[in-house]
């Protein structure tokens, strides 16, 4: 069996890591390339850089910034934020990305999800998903979780697919920041559905729910931000506490 991942998120918002719930009421969790550096030495196994206000403000991902975190890990990093089309990916790439994320941008355009992939290979590409329930089911918002739109969940999950994403990274806007736990029925739900990695995230608040979210979602990886920013969840005695559960991971 494939080693779970667990996976720090970076949320950054003017060159500082950030962390709200449910999407807004966003504070300070620290110097990004400082957290970068933390996490690759405590044992994570990828790290995420989200810059979560560049789709919104209209711009690129701020390059230098990945850069200055991409020379402090050795570790797979996936950057989203801002990309729109291939030209962007591959300057992100150049900067040390292992990987890219998108979101609002493949929504808009399904076929940036086929032209990466062709380009850069699907292992390269990871669509982005932020979802919310409204009405009795799961819908796609966009620009950061401001805009719904009339999308459901998992038929644009498996759009994402068979365009040729390489991993789904679903986060459930109702847990983001709640630290109740993950959505686990609609990971479940979704995670049968697809034959690609699936990454959970929105809700870690203790160990026992990183074991939830693999024991019975079945999830390849789980993201998590707040919880290991500040302290509350060191990612080695996270991992020794999978490992007693019989939960494959690289210690």
């Amino acid at each position: 069996m494939l080693a779970k991942r667990i996976i720090p998120c970076l949320d950054v918002k003017d060159g500082r890591t950030v962390k709200g719930v449910n999407f807004v009421d966003l504070r300070d969790a620290g110097d990004p390339v400082e957290l970068a550096w933390q996490y690759s030495q405590q044992g994570a196994d990828e790290l995420v850089f989200l810059d979560i206000t560049a789709t919104h403000e209209k711009r690129k991902t701020t390059v230098d910034l990945v850069k200055a975190v991409a020379s402090q890990i050795n570790i797979p990093f996936t950057i989203g934020g801002g990309i729109n089309e291939l030209k962007d990916a591959d300057i992100l790439l150049n900067a040390g990305a292992d990987k890219i994320s998108i979101n609002s941008a493949a929504v808009r355009n399904p076929k940036l999800i086929d032209e990466l992939a062709a380009a850069f290979g699907v292992q390269f590409v990871v669509v982005a998903v932020d979802t919310r329930f409204v009405d009795g089911k799961n819908y796609v918002h966009l620009r950061g979780g401001r805009d719904k739109t009339e999308i459901q969940t998992e038929d644009w999950i498996k759009e994402a697919e068979r365009r040729g994403a390489g991993e789904i990274l679903l986060t459930s806007m109702d847990h983001d920041g709640t630290k109740n736990g993950f959505d686990i029925h609609l990971l479940n739900k979704i995670n049968k559905q697809i034959r690609i990695p699936l990454i959970a995230s929105g809700g870690a608040g203790n160990q026992q729910h990183f074991v939830d979210v693999f024991e019975q979602a079945q999830v390849d990886a789980a993201l998590a931000a707040s919880v290991f920013h500040y302290g509350e969840i060191l990612i080695p005695e996270l991992k020794q506490t999978l490992q007693q559960h019989q939960i494959p991971v690289r210690l």
